[in-house]
């Protein structure tokens, strides 16, 4: 019996103790680094995942192209003619051969028979413009060409300059 009463006195002692002001002090400021340390690397893996709608869709665009070329010897092509749209809601404007950045986010196209390029060409550049992290500067870009060279001139996720 003499047992059990000290159990039962040594159970109350340490219901009474709980943690002291330090120790929850130090628990938030734990929790505060840990925050400050995963919260911007998430961000970044966010943007990162975003550019992967850039390529694919630039893809898309070189693969069509390449199509028309097959069909017609040559890459030029209206958007038209071109026959590729985006599908569902867009992060990235898009443009193909003669390309002008409008500061909108999206890349204008313009056909280029209207510029007078010539019939027969054997290049072609395909672009996407997007802002990808919702900051007020900078801007993603992405181009793809005929020899099926992806580039990032500007990555919005490690720097924020714009485009063109």
């Amino acid at each position: 019996m003499l047992f059990i009463s000290n159990i039962i006195r040594t159970m109350r002692k340490d219901r009474e103790k709980g943690f002291t002001l330090i120790e929850l002090m130090i628990v938030v400021a734990i929790l505060g680094i840990l925050a400050a340390i995963a919260i911007p690397n998430f961000m970044r893996f966010q943007a990162k995942s975003r550019q992967s709608e850039a390529k694919t869709n630039l893809g898309g665009i070189g693969t069509t192209a390449e199509a028309y070329r097959a069909e017609f010897d040559t890459y030029i092509a209206t958007w038209n003619n071109l026959g590729w749209a985006p599908q569902g809601t867009a992060r990235y404007g898009y443009g193909y051969n003669a390309l002008e950045y409008t500061g909108t986010g999206a890349v204008t196209a313009y056909a280029p028979e209207t510029l007078g390029v010539a019939a027969a060409v054997t290049t072609f550049v395909a672009a996407a413009e997007g802002d990808i992290d919702s900051e007020t500067t900078g801007h993603d870009c992405w181009t793809y060409n005929q020899g099926r060279v992806l580039a990032n001139p500007t990555n919005d996720v490690s720097q924020d300059v714009a485009c063109y």
